[in-house]
């Protein structure tokens, strides 16, 4: 159980002191009992052109999912209301190769309550024009179904893993 492997999913890849993140976020990981996988771990060098360089990052990143274990996802808002796009495609290939789903957010209250300052209250709909899911859960359902989303930090969501795999050998 001490082995296991934590994908650290989420936009801290685009501060600009995301080495400096992904190394206290290992050490977290370490903290209990885990090694932690994050995305910039990989060496890539640019390559001739963009595309090949992301289509390199993208390889990399497929890579680390497969050998992790484990998913820990930051889904909290990136540049507007839900998370970053990335993050949410690297829950779904963990879906789809049976990892364990957890996430982290600072906010975990109902998506309707989270939008409710951009709600028309008489129409219901969102400022965009577009209703707003209500199930009760805190992400749209494609994540908060096969996510365990935890209200908190990195942390928060590590300790929820060791007390669910703890639990799982009781």
């Amino acid at each position: 159980m001490s082995n296991l492997k934590i994908y650290l999913a989420g936009f801290e890849v685009f501060y600009p002191n995301a080495v400096e993140l992904g190394k206290e976020m290992k050490e977290l990981c370490a903290k209990y009992g885990f090694e932690g996988l994050y995305p910039l771990d990989k060496e890539i060098k640019p390559l001739p052109t963009g595309r090949e360089t992301a289509a390199a990052i993208f390889e990399g990143n497929v890579n680390l999912i497969r050998e992790a274990d484990i998913i820990i996802a930051n889904l909290n808002p990136f540049r507007g209301e839900e998370p970053d796009s990335g993050t949410v495609f690297e829950c779904g290939l963990g879906y789809g190769w049976n990892k364990k789903l957890y996430a982290h957010v600072k906010d975990a209250r109902t998506m309707a309550e989270r939008l409710q300052p951009g709600t028309d209250p008489e129409t219901g709909l969102y400022r965009d024009g577009m209703t707003i899911e209500e199930f009760g859960l805190s992400n749209n359902l494609m994540l908060s179904i096969p996510v365990t989303i935890v209200e908190g930090t990195l942390e928060d969501a590590l300790r929820r893993v060791r007390a669910d795999l703890e639990a799982e050998q009781a």
